[in-house]
């Protein structure tokens, strides 16, 4: 969506121009100045925060001393710059035209006031231009005439040279991050005694210098040939440098677009300590959705101090403003749930806009699975993953895992042929995985058997090793059990959660059937005797197929040994301790997920045009807008905006599609009549 120029009698705009254009300034002072200095009287009411969030001039309103190229991409204004060039005056050869940008007549007293204040301005300017003339005189004289200002001072020759031998380092270090290169490279066990390997950086340290870097051959010509080019402590700085810039820099563009989500991604190790990868959610000045890694967080034992931390971190060391964060979205594995949703609820407290939502990348039931606060689920979890990534980790055992399906599913060979692709893709992130891995259960316990027990020695120890533990793990019955009851229960909520990560239609008529969703599970929580038969049954037929001993956990025999009073069975205890407790957390974090203002957030989906046309334009969307109403530039005019856009749409010519997601109808052309409503 392009940018206009606020300025009157001018047409600019940034998608048929290659000037840059520039919000106006949040200090009330500077803002007063770029506003009066347009004479557009319509912008005199408007406050500094909604001039700086909806409108722009260009560069061609500054004089060329206020504006400075920083980089070939990125061109910014000087900290007092004052817009001064303006044409008042080609509307009057045209007296019948109308004018959107109309401009302020000024009376004669103003006209009087505006020519002192210039005359003023320009007597101050000449004054401090003596003074400073002087003081230069004055230095010159005490100091034999030398240059007091470095900044204009000629580099030296050697001084070039360290610029662009940084300026190569850089680039490699740069092209290495966004390649994913590590900068190491062999691991020192796999490297020979006595042979000196290059790590990854060295290696392209010396392609570039055997292919003509001039620079790099002077500086390393007469070294050693195993001498660091560059030590591990430079490579640390230099990477601590381009962190400052590049979170810098995105920083920067989040506080331009004012509004953001925050989202962290699973619990990561770094050196021995747990940290928790913090991102960002933007849209950002070309209206393109972007989402950027800020930085490592520490992750804390006591989730009250992390959540301190959290906050504090945001606000002070990267200077964002939460009252303008608008979503909040925690991907971690089990056992840090309950961590990062105290975290969300602090934020909440303080911040209720904030809304505490699910992450668009994370399938809603391995997301509620994650948060059930039961240890056996936590172990199952640990082994599935564990389970996929063992087969991942070479064709050959993809290729015996594929070969057991074909045998198991002879009779059924169209759902084989499906199981051994959903095997090739990382299937535990899906929402069907539980169904998937009750399917699979047979054909996983045979491979990891047959491995662990392959009499023609085609696996090494490690990888038949492997396989005997996973096979003892997916043969335990706690675990059957425990993917049975997993499988069943979040049955429920599986069409539901595929459609919040389906098309924009899907995700709005989704938030209408939540209410289903929570009365089915409310009905299975009522009935959980007879659930619970069924689900044992299940579990226990399929212990009995694949040969594993139904009993109770080792933990829980061990707790109760010697008790006669201890008459529990396996159902009654599976029942207690596994389905009791995950159907009543699964009813419980959907409520706290998908609270009022995140199904009102969804509601507002129907500004969507396509969502429209499926409602036949019959909907209401200022109702669920209200929440954001605060935001808006101009909410009084909210009605008749709603009004115009829904008319917009509903009139549209035949061959113009409407369009699907927020983000198309944005970019779209014919929305361009709102975007020149809101900009002028």
């Amino acid at each position: 969506m392009p940018n206009f120029c606020a300025a009157p009698n001018c047409t600019r705009k940034s998608t048929q121009s290659d000037l840059a254009f520039f919000r106006f300034p949040r200090d009330p002072a500077r803002c007063q100045k770029w506003v009066e200095n347009c004479r557009r009287a319509d912008l005199e009411d408007k406050t500094p925060d909604q001039l700086n969030k909806h409108y722009r001039l260009c560069a061609k309103h500054f004089e060329t001393s206020m504006i400075c190229r920083t980089s070939p991409y990125r061109t910014v204004l000087r900290d007092n710059a004052i817009p001064t060039i303006f044409d008042l005056t080609s509307h009057l050869n045209n007296p019948h035209s109308r004018h959107r940008k109309r401009i302020k007549e000024l009376s004669e007293d103003e006209i009087r006031t505006l020519k002192q204040k210039k005359i003023d301005e320009t007597s101050e300017q000449e004054q401090k231009h003596k003074e400073i003339n002087n003081s230069n005189a004055q230095n010159s004289n005490t100091e034999g005439g030398e240059e007091q200002d470095e900044d204009i001072l000629p580099l030296t020759l050697e001084e070039k040279e360290n610029k662009e031998y940084l300026k190569s380092l850089f680039e490699i270090l740069i092209l290495m991050g966004k390649q994913n290169i590590p900068l190491d490279g062999h691991e020192a066990d796999e490297i020979p005694e006595g042979l000196f390997t290059p790590d990854n950086f060295q290696a392209l340290l010396e392609c570039r210098i055997n292919s003509g870097e001039e620079v790099l051959r002077k500086r390393f010509e007469t070294t050693a040939v195993n001498t660091l080019f560059c030590s591990k402590a430079q490579q640390k700085q230099m990477l601590e440098i381009c962190e400052s810039c590049i979170r810098e820099e995105t920083l920067r563009e989040v506080r331009d677009s004012h509004f953001f989500s925050i989202i962290t991604d699973d619990v990561v190790d770094i050196a021995g300590e747990e940290h928790l990868p913090v991102l960002v959610r933007f849209v950002d000045e070309a209206h393109n959705l972007r989402e950027e890694f800020v930085g490592f967080l520490p992750y804390e034992a006591d989730a009250e101090i992390l959540a301190m931390k959290f906050h504090t971190t945001i606000t002070e060391k990267w200077g964002l403003n939460m009252e303008y964060c608008r979503g909040q979205a925690y991907i971690v594995s089990s056992g840090f749930s309950s961590k990062m949703k105290v975290v969300a609820s602090r934020l909440l407290e303080k911040y209720p806009q904030a809304v505490y939502t699910l992450c668009s990348s994370c399938a809603l039931n391995m997301w509620l699975a994650k948060s059930v606060p039961v240890m056996g689920v936590s172990v199952a979890l640990g082994t599935i993953e564990e389970v996929c990534s063992f087969f991942h980790r070479s064709p050959q055992l993809l290729l015996e895992l594929d070969n057991v399906i074909s045998v198991l599913f002879q009779n059924n060979e169209e759902r084989g042929k499906e199981l051994k692709e959903i095997c090739h893709s990382q299937w535990t992130g899906r929402h069907d995985a539980f169904e998937i891995l009750v399917d699979l259960l047979q054909a996983l316990v045979l491979c990891l058997d047959g491995i662990n027990n392959d009499t023609n020695i085609r696996w090494n120890n490690c990888i038949a090793g492997r396989a005997f533990v996973l096979c003892s793990a997916v043969t335990d019955f706690d675990f059957v059990v425990t993917i049975v009851v997993l499988k069943n229960v979040l049955s429920f909520t599986r069409a539901f959660g595929k459609n919040l990560q389906g098309q924009t239609s899907d995700v709005f008529f989704a938030a209408s059937s939540l209410t289903a969703v929570l009365h089915s599970l409310n009905e299975v929580m009522e009935n959980i005797e007879v659930y619970h038969e069924f689900w044992f049954e299940e579990a226990t037929n399929l212990a009995t197929k694949l040969d594993i001993q139904m009993k109770l956990p080792g933990k829980f025999r061990r707790a109760h040994q010697g008790n006669l009073e201890c008459q529990l069975t396996s159902e009654s205890y599976y029942k207690e301790a596994l389905s009791v407790p995950t159907v009543e957390h699964i009813i419980q974090e959907l409520k706290d997920i998908f609270s009022e203002q995140h199904l009102k957030a969804l509601k507002c989906l129907s500004l969507v045009p396509s969502v429209m046309g499926q409602l036949k334009f019959n909907t209401s969307e200022e109702h669920h807008a209200d929440m954001y109403r605060s935001d808006l530039p101009n909410p009084d005019t909210l009605s008749a905006e709603l009004h115009c856009w829904r008319i917009k749409w509903k009139h549209r010519g035949k061959d113009i599609e409407l369009p699907s997601t927020i983000y198309e109808a944005l970019h779209c052309q014919t929305s361009s009549f709102f975007l020149m409503f809101m900009h002028c």
